[in-house]
């Protein structure tokens, strides 16, 4: 469960219409989640939940860039923050892959997004896979790190399905893997 620091606290209430608001409600309790408007600070891409979790997991253990991330439990959706004014280089890089891109909703100007409070507790609707610790430096790779991966989750979660179709229990896949194997290790 992650937790904002102080300083992520300044620069995230910061992006709201009514700041000190913010940090009140947050004073007053710390789990009260808050919608902020996007397009100022940040802009969010918000993917269903199972892709998110597997592209989050991605740019975590591969070490790539990226910013802040909310997970909405009961929408089932995952929101990666990104710089304002990154939408262009976004589409940009997701019309590069090869593969086919997820469902997603880019929020920028004119639209809010609801973020956890900055101490949520495990069970809140809201949680922060990652918390904002500070203002995000500006790093141009983090739409490119994105989108990138966010095609290759889903291509990665379309083959796991099509392979838990053929291989619907142990036994299935036992049985495959054993008919398909050499005899007296030749092969």
């Amino acid at each position: 469960m992650q937790r904002m620091t102080r300083r992520g606290i300044e620069w995230l209430s910061a992006a709201a219409d009514d700041p000190e608001g913010c940090r009140a409600t947050w004073i007053d309790d710390p789990r009260a989640p808050y919608m902020l408007p996007t397009g100022r600070y940040f802009d969010v891409v918000t993917v269903d939940q199972r892709v998110g979790m597997e592209t989050f997991d991605q740019l975590l253990r591969r070490g790539l860039p990226f910013g802040p991330t909310v997970l909405d439990h009961k929408a089932q959706r995952v929101g990666f923050f990104l710089g304002s004014r990154s939408q262009e280089t976004f589409l940009h890089y997701l019309a590069r892959e090869e593969g086919t891109a997820p469902a997603y909703r880019y929020l920028s100007r004119g639209s809010a997004v609801v973020v956890p409070g900055p101490i949520p507790l495990r069970g809140d609707r809201y949680e922060w896979l990652r918390a904002p610790a500070r203002r995000p430096m500006a790093n141009p790779l983090r739409p490119v790190a994105l989108a990138t991966m966010l095609v290759a989750s889903a291509e990665l979660l379309v083959r796991v399905d099509r392979y838990g179709e053929r291989y619907r229990t142990a036994d299935t896949f036992g049985f495959s893997a054993i008919e398909g194997a050499p005899i007296d290790g030749a092969g």
